[in-house]
């Protein structure tokens, strides 16, 4: 398979650290750089908003998905090429999973992590193979990754139940293991019809 598109779950405020809105800015750079499509959540505030403007002024192509709901408190970003207005957070979740070959974290708050937890219950239950990637700047996702091994040592991640993610801590190492990772999966039927569906 190639990469086409990744799905970017990030915070809609730029934390404390400038680190991440640096993160954001060369992960979505790289993106539009490698023609590669953005999938986001649609808002034009925080990293999610970093990322989006860096992809589109790197030559990309950027996706926003977003519940009518949020349109004005993410501030929805009007300059990218697809903006789809759903009406629940259900739908925007359902159509960023379709959308995209990967995923990748960035730091955020309470909704990245349950994107993020999402991706990794579905690819658990067999749903998806699609790579999922955490990017965790200045170790932003240690203490998950230690409540992870917290939950294995304790017998809940059982041997072929563990989720399987990749773990970076540089961006500009995103584009590259993202590749990598979809080169090496072949497509369930299910994508395979997605992606007629697209051409």
């Amino acid at each position: 398979m190639r990469l086409n598109s990744v799905c970017v779950y990030c915070g809609s405020g730029f934390g404390g650290d400038p680190a991440f809105k640096d993160a954001a800015v060369t992960v979505g750079r790289a993106l539009g750089e490698a023609g590669i499509n953005l999938v986001y959540g649609g808002g034009n505030v925080g990293l999610m908003g970093t990322v989006a403007h860096a992809a589109l002024q790197g030559g990309g192509h950027v996706t926003g998905i977003i519940p009518d709901f949020l349109k004005s408190r993410e501030r929805m970003l009007e300059d990218i090429q697809e903006t789809v207005v759903v009406g629940d957070m259900h739908t925007r979740k359902k159509l960023m999973f379709d959308r995209a070959d990967a995923f990748v974290a960035m730091p955020g708050g309470i909704g990245t992590l349950e994107e993020l937890i999402e991706q990794m219950t579905w690819a658990q239950l067999g749903q998806h193979a699609k790579p999922i990637l955490l990017l965790s700047i200045n170790g932003f996702w240690d203490p998950l990754l230690t409540l992870l091994a917290h939950m294995r040592g304790h017998g809940f991640l059982r041997p072929g139940l563990d989720p399987a993610f990749l773990v970076t801590t540089d961006p500009a190492d995103v584009v590259g293991m993202l590749r990598d990772a979809v080169a090496k999966r072949a497509p369930s039927p299910e994508e395979e019809a997605l992606v007629r569906e697209r051409l």
